[in-house]
């Protein structure tokens, strides 16, 4: 085995610039959802009435603020994965993020709804 073919197997290939651009569309999703969820925590702490439990309000927007940063983050984090696999010519990486993402949207779902209920009992 001679080196130029080992350095030829590692070198980065340019890819077809419709993967390149469907990656960064991509991307670009994930930071629509970002700041949706960063309208939604502020919106929560400003817009939202005082609830039984003084503090929930916040606690709550504070927790939406959160997600909408660990979703940038996953999102750029995704991007860099696929990128790098695409030009390496390797098979696409595993994601949890939508997982994880999912997972919190329920969460504030429901917690939504036991809200809506409470109040409506009252």
């Amino acid at each position: 085995m001679d080196i130029s073919s080992v350095t030829a197997a590692r070198t980065p290939i340019e890819p077809d610039y419709r993967f390149t651009l469907a990656n960064e569309r991509t991307f670009l999703a994930w930071q629509r959802t970002s700041l949706g969820l960063m309208a939604a925590a502020v919106a929560v702490v400003q817009f939202m009435p005082e609830l039984a439990i003084p503090g929930l309000r916040h606690v709550l927007g504070v927790g939406v603020g959160i997600m909408a940063v660990l979703t940038a983050v996953a999102g750029l984090r995704r991007w860099s994965q696929v990128d790098r696999a695409i030009r390496n010519d390797e098979p696409l990486p595993q994601a949890s993020a939508p997982t994880f993402l999912t997972t919190g949207l329920a969460l504030i779902g429901l917690i939504t709804v036991v809200l809506a209920l409470s109040a409506t009992v009252r």
